[in-house]
């Protein structure tokens, strides 16, 4: 069985749109402002989108349950600006994957001075029919 990437389309477009806000604002700005160029590049791209989207309130975490973006009900996206992305931040995002049902996540640490979306993928989605 060949290997599918998943949601590839998407992806590829909300990555696009990534590099888009990396090339415009740099790699010293803050997660708000890396999040607001975002929606605007979104709005833009006509592309559906949740943002600051309570996860659940059956998870319990000291940050919070709240994710930068839900795009189309598909991918999770996880705004970053710091030096470099934590295994605490992987976790992060598969418990919210995990809990809202999600098959895709992408962390977006703008800080980088080359951007690469890293994918986290949720082992437990159950496809809806």
């Amino acid at each position: 069985m060949p290997n599918k990437l998943v949601l590839a389309d998407l992806s590829y477009k909300v990555s696009g749109i990534c590099f888009e806000v990396h090339n415009s604002l740099g790699r010293f700005c803050r997660e708000r402002e890396y999040s607001e160029k975002l929606e605007e590049l979104l709005k833009k791209n006509k592309i559906s989108y949740k943002r600051e989207s309570e996860i659940s309130k059956l998870i319990k975490s000291p940050q919070g349950n709240i994710a930068d973006f839900i795009i189309e009900g598909k991918i999770i996206l996880d705004v970053k600006a710091k030096r470099f992305i934590t295994k605490e931040d992987y976790y992060q995002i598969l418990r919210y994957l995990k809990a809202a049902d999600i098959e895709l996540g992408l962390i977006v640490n703008f800080r980088n001075s080359y951007l690469k979306p890293k994918r986290v993928l949720n082992s437990e989605y159950k496809k809806r029919p």
